[in-house]
């Protein structure tokens, strides 16, 4: 149990705060003193001007009613020098009392004292009982990403920080933190990083380094995923103790160039999870666009599923009724068979010989955007208004622009007539949403992938004329709730997830068309396990029984409604 004086011992003996102390016990005594020396004037004008004679204890009763303005009845002197003398008392005391005073005793005691109460908020460790959690060294925007996907999963996470007054912000925000120093032992052991199921470095390169060899003095199995600006740190991180290296911005030029290529190609698969294909394909100039999807029939000829369309960001639940707009993405999951099924229905794909894409920005991402899409036999044209990273790219992609692509003069010299997609890299969210807006004026028919630093900035860029946007966060908050639910990174958008949960209590015995899924949380059931065996083929009537795995999709708010509906 704390007592107040040994936690104001505790407070007031750290340096600045013990020298606030000091600054107030000294304008304490100095006013003392002024109290002091105006009961001796006092007491000897009484005497010789009005010929009484008081004790020091009047005295200071006098000065003090006087100072402070509370009057002193008949206490008072019936000369001038003595009513002079009784104005400069008021007024010092109007200064001295009323002013400085407050403020030095909110500004030297007050006010540390209410901040060192907030840095000891936080918690500095967890119950020794602490299992199954996820450690994050920084709280940045893909720590909050990550922490979004890790509340409705039900999975435990602490955030460290090694400023406790920032460390109790977080805590007034919601955010469960705990207070420590990331380069010592103890923090890791107060952590009970033993038993934690993963620690997330995500501090800067030579920063996670130190995490990683400080961890591992503490256990030498717990995962550690480290995240690298430099592709060259990757080797360090892993000699230091990291179990995965994640290059970030590399990751995320190469998905946005993957995006890219949807619409190019006929059926473009984007990944696998628990053994399921998960794919897209443009329902432009293919026999489906128009159609509802009960007329399309493509479940009895191919054997897969259609689980959502993508238009201008958004992704639909798709129902029966729901019409493919020419301009959307179907999302589809299957087998590998069935998608070759498929292939053989949609448009064969265009030459990728005439497939120019233009690419904007030659940063980190612009750079393995750009090489990611020369794999893919595309032409390929970037332009910057920096010769540094177009340097770079000599020799790498078709043909380099230094230039404003603000400047219409330059986008059209960079290709922008030609292209069929132009991919947004860099890293400034208003450049982004403003060039969205341009392209999309100057070339309707478009296809515009770009990336985004703020998710607050997502609809903004959708409505701006953005097809897809993916972030920097999210990829990493995706990338670790993948490597912690055992399965491969599926990206089908900007917090959108493919997601497993067992059948709710509430849910067993309904069918899926009387689950509401759809209604409700907007979700798409896209497949079933049951006794170790995948249904993908799906009907309105397939009832929902209890041990049944629930495949589904949709997005972070729509997961978060499952979990609040089916609690």
């Amino acid at each position: 149990m704390k007592f107040p004086g040994s936690e104001i011992g505790h407070i007031f003996g750290e340096g600045k705060n013990r020298r606030n102390l000091a600054s107030l016990l000294r304008y304490v005594v100095f006013l003392i003193g002024v109290i002091l020396l105006f009961s001796g004037i006092f007491r000897v004008l009484m005497e010789r001007l009005e010929g009484e004679t008081y004790s020091w204890v009047t005295a200071i009763y006098w000065t003090l009613v006087t100072m402070t303005t509370l009057g002193y009845g008949e206490l008072t002197f019936s000369s001038g020098g003595g009513q002079l003398f009784s104005i400069v008392v008021v007024l010092s005391g109007v200064v001295l009392l009323l002013v400085v005073l407050p403020f030095a005793f909110i500004r030297f005691f007050y006010a540390p004292w209410l901040e060192a109460q907030l840095r000891l908020q936080a918690p500095r460790s967890l119950p020794n009982s602490t299992q199954g959690h996820v450690i994050i060294s920084r709280h940045d925007e893909i720590a909050a990403a990550l922490i979004q996907r890790l509340g409705p999963a039900g999975i435990p996470h602490y955030v460290v920080e090694s400023d406790p007054a920032v460390a109790a912000q977080l805590l007034t925000d919601g955010v469960d933190v705990i207070a420590g120093q990331l380069d010592e032992r103890t923090t890791y052991e107060q952590l009970q990083l033993q038993q934690a199921r993963l620690l997330f470095a995500n501090s800067g390169d030579t920063r996670n380094s130190n995490i990683a060899l400080t961890a591992r003095e503490v256990s030498d199995t717990v995962p550690i995923v480290g995240v690298v600006e430099s592709e060259d740190s990757i080797d360090v991180l892993e000699f230091s103790g990291c179990t995965q290296v994640l290059p970030l911005k590399t990751r995320l030029g190469q998905y946005l160039a993957s995006r890219v290529s949807t619409g190019l190609g006929a059926v473009d698969v984007v990944g696998q999870f628990h053994g399921l294909q998960v794919a897209e394909f443009a329902a432009r100039n293919t026999e489906l666009a128009g159609h509802p999807i009960r007329d399309t029939h493509l479940r009895a000829r191919t054997g897969l599923n259609i689980v959502g369309t993508w238009s201008r960001g958004r992704l639909s639940p798709a129902l029966p009724e729901t019409v493919i707009a020419p301009d959307s993405l179907v999302v589809v999951v299957g087998t590998t068979e069935q998608l070759a099924a498929l292939d053989g229905i949609v448009s064969s794909p265009p030459s990728t010989d005439d497939a120019l894409v233009l690419v904007i920005g030659a940063g980190k991402v612009g750079q393995a955007a750009s090489a990611a899409l020369k794999r893919k036999n595309l032409s390929v044209h970037v332009i910057d208004r920096s010769s540094d990273g177009l340097g770079r790219l000599t020799g790498v992609v078709d043909q380099t622009i230094e230039g404003d692509a603000a400047d219409r003069t330059a986008l059209m010299e960079a290709g922008l007539e030609q292209a069929q997609t132009v991919l947004l890299t860099t890293h400034d969210d208003a450049m982004n949403i403003y060039l969205s807006v341009y392209c999309r004026r100057l070339k309707p028919d478009l296809r515009i992938v770009s990336r985004i630093s703020h998710d607050r900035n997502l609809e903004a860029i959708h409505r701006a004329g953005a097809d897809f946007v993916l972030s920097y966060a999210a990829l990493g908050a995706e990338a670790i709730v993948s490597i912690l639910e055992g399965h491969e990174l599926v990206i089908l958008g900007q917090n959108i997830e493919l997601f497993s949960a067992q059948v709710p209590p509430r849910l067993e015995g309904r069918t899926l068309a009387e689950s509401q899924l759809a209604s409700l949380a907007g979700l798409s059931v896209v497949a079933i396990k049951q006794g170790g065996q995948l249904v993908t083929q799906l009907h309105a009537s397939t009832r929902l029984e209890s041990g049944m795995e629930l495949f589904i999709l949709g997005g972070i708010e729509q997961r978060r409604a499952f979990a609040e509906l089916f609690k």
